[in-house]
């Protein structure tokens, strides 16, 4: 084995670890069931993407190898901050209760992981059914997305090395970012087709 595949193999279980410890508990949602849940939950979306691009832009800032040392801090704090945007959106519609685990990682990593959508949700007609997964198959999901991440780490290592440009292109990520995950939420909590887990 190559000390590079080690490499990535020890990445990719640092951020598995983080990527679990993010998602090991559902935060308790800061918002009420509203009347119209989506422009609501839209208006949210938007001021957390603002928050995540200002948190990834600071932590983006110092230049060279500093700059890279932030790296894994700086995503799990913008989990941190995706999972109570989720859990949010959840109280806005009024199924905070309902949501689990599974449905907290689809939403945070659907958009960067497609096998994750095939692990975890089967579609029946026009229903939407999470399976349950075991510990061990929470944990085999989530290395498919640690190593999905550490992909994308390596693809954007460069932009931490050029100071200004780096911290734009950090900043601008982490707001896409935040609102793709925040487009999956409302498209999965808004809808009557919503299930829970089986």
């Amino acid at each position: 084995m190559s000390v590079s595949s080690v490499a990535v193999q020890t990445v990719t279980g640092t951020i598995v670890d983080a990527i679990e410890n993010a998602v090991s508990n559902v935060p308790a949602s800061r918002q009420r069931a509203v009347q119209q849940p989506g422009p609501a939950a839209r208006k949210l979306a938007r001021k957390a993407a603002r928050r995540a691009a200002a948190l990834s832009g600071t932590l983006a800032l110092p230049p060279g190898a500093l700059g890279m040392v932030t790296v894994i801090p700086d995503l799990i704090a913008i989990w941190r901050l995706q999972a109570q945007m989720v859990a949010d959106i959840a109280g806005l519609h009024g199924r905070d209760l309902q949501l689990t685990r599974t449905h907290m990682v689809y939403c945070l990593f659907r958009h960067a992981a497609t096998q994750l959508a095939r692990d975890v949700v089967v579609r029946t007609g026009q229903r939407l059914v999470f399976r349950q997964l075991s510990a061990g198959a929470m944990r085999s999901v989530l290395a498919g997305v640690g190593l999905n991440v550490t992909q994308r780490i390596a693809g954007t290592a460069a932009s931490r090395w050029v100071p200004l440009v780096g911290v734009a292109a950090v900043a601008g990520y982490a707001y896409f970012d935040t609102m793709q995950v925040a487009k999956t939420a409302i498209g999965l909590l808004g809808t009557p087709v919503f299930d829970e887990p089986t």
